[in-house]
């Protein structure tokens, strides 16, 4: 059993682990196609569901941001100038509004699947990062 100073120690180095990763995966998805980490997570969580569409909410709650910063997100991200998604009215609940991903959505999220897949590639492999991130994990369990 840790104390809490220990616990939190490894708490926070698994913490800095994350963000150098996620400085690095925006730096490549900002360079390479002009979308956030987070407007990459909208994409792929929006892509992954069942009929390519989510509620506001459900974007909300993935990805972490409050209703209005989801809202301010999503309305970029359908601008013509992006066109990576869409909003439609719910036909069974016209206060509902889902997001669906539109075919250039589809297609800017699979490539930068291929690029995020690199970037955790190198920075997990390289430094050792995932072997100290799976030690850190193992004596944050014990």
């Amino acid at each position: 059993m840790h104390n809490n100073t220990e616990r939190l120690d490894l708490w926070l180095s698994v913490s800095q682990i994350h963000s150098c990763i996620n400085d690095k995966l925006e730096q490549a998805l900002q360079g390479q196609y002009d979308i956030s980490l987070k407007e990459f997570y909208v994409l792929k969580f929006v892509s992954d569901s069942p009929c390519k569409e989510l509620r506001l909410q459900q974007i909300q709650e993935k990805v972490g941001l409050s209703q209005s910063a989801t809202s301010r997100l999503v309305d970029r991200m359908e601008a013509s100038i992006v066109g990576a998604l869409e909003r439609r009215s719910c036909s069974s609940d016209r206060r509902g509004i889902y997001t669906r991903i539109t075919e250039l959505g589809e297609q800017k999220v699979q490539q930068a699947l291929a690029t995020v897949s690199e970037v955790l590639d190198v920075e997990l492999q390289g430094d050792g990062a995932l072997a100290e991130l799976e030690g850190l994990i193992q004596k944050l369990l014990k």
